[in-house]
């Protein structure tokens, strides 16, 4: 599934984290891996920014080619991945110290909202942690959708190669079903419904999948999707986030839409965003 990964790069110490996983997921699939880092008329500067990542990459043993880019860096980020045909971007997403609605960066965004291969988002973090080399738990997360479901195939990839359980979660989220008006005012049977098309949508996805090896973990829970994700993900220790760019969310407008882009600026774990080709 994962045979040559591109790795964006900018000099932060965001990005040297991001490639760290990058690198690391590569050892685990043995796949090729292209460093690319985007200038803006200084050469020097790029080129240093790929050897300090061609060091990284020595020293996990893990061989890299790397390119130095010019012009827009979204584009050009994702045109090299296209002409590359890598089936996974990684890219690193800041947040602000101690502020809950983290932003992304419009690099990062641009690149979610282009991409044709699936891209692994990494927040900021400490580079020295013992990061990428295992996942224990791994969550997909589903609302019925078709690009939901094609989500599921990578979660339960990662989750086969590492021996991580597979949690698969559907947030029934009453307020974005019922509308503007009070939630209060749905009745039991409405709410039950909800619930019964959540199940329906976890099974979906898991009959899709070969399960046969995975310990799995089926979850559909009242609340605000958002905030559900970013709960189930710290109880549950979860270590790496699957999800799709639309659906309930909508990654093809100006901004990030109200599930993954909430996601992706308020959980701190790496998130693998299956787009829309």
């Amino acid at each position: 599934m994962f045979d040559r990964l591109l790795i964006a790069v900018d000099g932060s110490d965001c990005a040297r984290r991001a490639a760290k996983y990058g690198l690391e997921l590569a050892d685990a699939y043995d796949a090729d891996v292209d460093v690319v880092a985007v200038y803006g008329g200084d050469a020097a500067a790029g080129e240093g920014i790929l050897d300090e990542i061609v060091t990284m990459a020595d020293d996990a043993g893990v061989p890299v080619g790397t390119d130095l880019l010019s012009g827009k860096p979204a584009k050009s980020i994702v045109d090299r991945a296209t002409d590359r045909d890598a089936d996974l971007v990684v890219v690193g997403r800041r947040g602000r110290s101690g502020v809950r609605e983290r932003l992304l960066g419009s690099i990062t965004e641009r690149v979610l909202r282009r991409s044709g291969p699936p891209v692994l988002t990494v927040p900021e973090g400490d580079i020295d942690d013992d990061t990428g080399t295992a996942y224990d738990d791994v969550l997909v997360t589903t609302d019925g959708s078709e690009l939901a479901a094609d989500a599921g195939p990578y979660a339960a990839e990662v989750a086969n190669r590492f021996e991580a359980v597979l949690h698969v979660l559907n947030a029934v989220d009453i307020q974005a079903e019922a509308g503007v008006f009070d939630a209060g005012g749905v009745d039991r049977e409405y709410i039950e419904r909800l619930e019964a098309n959540g199940e329906r949508a976890v099974d979906d996805l898991l009959a899709a999948l070969d399960t046969t090896d995975l310990d799995v973990r089926e979850a559909v829970i009242r609340g605000h999707a958002p905030d559900v994700i970013a709960e189930y993900v710290d109880d549950n220790d979860v270590d790496l986030v699957v999800m799709s760019s639309e659906g309930q969310s909508n990654l093809a407008g100006q901004q990030l839409g109200t599930v993954a882009g909430r996601v992706l600026r308020t959980v701190d774990r790496p998130v693998l965003v299956v787009t829309e080709d």
